[in-house]
């Protein structure tokens, strides 16, 4: 894409289409030095809308069409998960909801492994985190990308920072997971960041 024929985004209010917390605090320190005043979905009282897109850039897209057109305000959405290689790529766009009903990540980690083991003992650990990026106006103009990092599943998991997937996975070239860096350290690298260098080179 040429990023001069892209919309521009304007200092202001940007409705971030999450109702997850550590997804909102990653993008809204990604977002600070643009002059962006993020605002959750959640604060907002905006409905999570169901994820039927069958890939992440599409899913992301209806979330942020959804938040813009209800909001009234620019939105933007992330649609981010795990692709684990010997499990031809699950659980993919199905991330969230391999953590079930109560959102705990555990019971999802715990599952990424179990499936492992039984693929026998030969199965690899390789994995990469995929994250979509799109925003959405009001007027239904849309902005979007896909960031990615690649590295290998560990267990048990490690560390206590990030969220989701990250005390299991350890990006390539790296010894600590997402889970044990220091936030500075995995917004240097990750997908997320992947993805918004690409969005903020085409919106700013």
């Amino acid at each position: 894409m040429n990023y001069q024929d892209s919309r521009k985004l304007q200092p202001g209010r940007l409705v971030i289409a999450s109702h997850n917390p550590g997804k909102i605090r990653e993008i809204a320190a990604l977002l600070g030095p643009y002059g962006i005043e993020p605002v959750s979905a959640g604060s907002l009282g905006l409905p999570e809308p169901e994820e039927t897109g069958t890939t992440f850039i599409a899913n992301a897209e209806l979330k942020a069409l959804l938040a813009a057109d209800l909001s009234g305000l620019p939105a933007l959405a992330d649609d981010s998960g795990l692709c684990v290689e010997a499990l031809g790529g699950d659980p993919g766009i199905f991330s969230a909801r391999w953590a079930g009903e109560s959102k705990d990540f555990n019971i999802a980690m715990q599952r990424v492994e179990d499936q492992l083991a039984r693929t026998g003992p030969e199965a690899g650990r390789d994995a990469h985190f995929v994250c979509a990026l799109a925003v959405a106006w009001p007027d239904g103009h849309m902005e979007s990308v896909e960031g990615r990092v690649d590295g290998a599943l560990v267990w048990p998991p490690r560390g206590g920072n990030g969220f989701g997937y990250d005390p299991v996975f350890v990006p390539h070239g790296h010894a600590l997971t997402f889970g044990e860096m220091d936030p500075e350290a995995k917004h240097a690298m990750s997908h997320r960041a992947d993805a918004f260098a690409k969005l903020t080179a085409m919106l700013f």
